[in-house]
């Protein structure tokens, strides 16, 4: 009698005929963690890295000490766009009012004030072309790109035209990040650095 060989890891169930949609990603069993909606495909995260950890994590906590009342700051949520896009962007700010309750998975691209993507080696090009083509298709005002460049963080800045719906550019920050929009926000962001090397580190040098 033959024995079926065990499947070599998890699989997942075949998508429907035009792709999965929004509302499949809260349906769907065993999906990892940060798992994205791309043009209606998964889109699996790999390991983070140090620096993406600590950049997600300065700016949750910077903006969340800055933004005024009205305003609320979350990590790692997904945002509807539309049926078929359901991307994850690594810090958003929200209108306040949008939370609903401890289970909540998602919000809405109507609520989103500012995204932020810190790039990863394997989201290059999401990061940089899909994604936030897709925000200011959906109107999300203001949009920030966080690189590691060479050990250094660097914060391309965009600001939505309305009229075209694109992101015209309106800084690059490589040590102080001073904006008046979407309120007024200056973070050293050589804090991030700190943050990685560790004290133990600064003690020695």
């Amino acid at each position: 009698m033959s024995v079926e060989p065990e499947a070599s890891g998890p699989t997942w169930p075949a998508p429907p005929k035009g792709g999965w949609t929004a509302d499949d990603l809260d349906r769907l069993p065993n999906l990892p963690p940060h798992t994205e909606l791309i043009d209606g495909s998964l889109v699996f995260m790999s390991p983070q890295t140090i620096f993406h950890e600590s950049a997600v994590d300065f700016f949750k906590w910077q903006l969340r000490s800055l933004a005024p009342r009205g305003l609320v700051v979350r990590r790692e949520m997904t945002v509807v766009i539309d049926s078929r896009n359901r991307p994850e962007p690594d810090v958003v700010v929200l209108r306040k009012g949008t939370v609903t309750g401890p289970g909540q998975t998602q919000f809405d691209a109507d609520d989103v004030i500012l995204a932020i993507e810190v790039v990863s080696p394997d989201s290059e090009v999401r990061d940089r072309e899909a994604k936030p083509q897709k925000y200011a298709k959906a109107g999300v005002p203001h949009f920030w790109r966080v690189e590691n460049d060479r050990g250094r963080p660097v914060v391309y800045v965009f600001e939505l035209e309305p009229a075209s719906r694109q992101y015209a550019p309106t800084g690059i920050f490589h040590e102080d990040l001073k904006v008046s929009v979407p309120f007024p926000i200056a973070l050293d962001l050589a804090e991030i650095m700190r943050d990685i090397e560790g004290p133990e580190n600064l003690e020695a040098e």
